[in-house]
């Protein structure tokens, strides 16, 4: 069992910056992959970013790509993504997810999420 929440999210200008947590409970969060995913109303949810539970490999969606960091603190149980030059199409909730033994870039792989956090992106 993990519990996951998010936060960070809120109202930014195209091209600024936000940097969103999700911060994790669990007792092997640490070998936990951790996935960002976001979803727009009438949306599919979208694959955002993942990182492997060492931290050192990393996957993005194309749409993010090159604008998007994911990161994280295995000693805090967070994971952060630091997302610059934003674009009023970043506009969604953005949600944390997890799993053991893989670094998915589908949903289906995940196996627990958070409740999500808005970002709202004005142009």
């Amino acid at each position: 069992q993990v519990q996951l929440v998010e936060s960070g999210g809120g109202l930014v200008q195209a091209g600024g910056s936000l940097r969103l947590s999700c911060a994790a409970s669990g007792r092997t969060f640490s070998r936990y992959a951790m996935g960002w995913f976001r979803q727009a109303p009438g949306k599919e949810r979208e694959f955002v970013a993942a990182i492997h539970y060492s931290g050192g490999r990393t996957a993005y969606g194309d749409s993010v790509n090159g604008r998007f960091t994911i990161s994280r603190e295995n000693a805090k149980n967070t994971v952060y993504l630091q997302m610059t030059s934003l674009k009023p199409e970043d506009t969604a909730v953005y949600y944390c997810a997890a799993v053991l033994g893989s670094l998915g870039r589908t949903r289906s792989e995940y196996d627990y999420w958070g409740q999500g956090t808005q970002v709202t992106v004005s142009s």
